[in-house]
């Protein structure tokens, strides 16, 4: 006895740029977000272009999540005469 199937299976696959998008995006909060931001919007439209994906659509947002980041601290280091401290307790 065989049994055959007649409907097609969609196998998902992710794609190897919505991961490197994500690591980038998830990086740039903690690492260079000047150069990581921009990677990471890049990386992540180019897969969500492609697959469509959750993971490139998560990319995207932490790659404009870094840019944000970017452009706060530099507007608080140039209002603190170009330095950026951090000051606990």
């Amino acid at each position: 006895m065989s049994s055959y199937s007649t409907g097609t299976h969609k196998t998902s696959r992710t794609s190897g740029l919505a991961i490197a998008g994500l690591v980038c995006g998830i990086l740039g909060l903690f690492l260079l977000p000047i150069v990581l931001g921009p990677l990471a919007v890049v990386f992540g439209a180019v897969a969500l272009r492609q697959t469509g994906s959750a993971m490139a659509k998560w990319a995207i947002g932490l790659g404009v999540a870094d840019i944000v980041l970017m452009i706060v601290m530099f507007v608080v280091a140039a209002n603190n005469g170009g330095s950026f401290t951090w000051h606990i307790g």
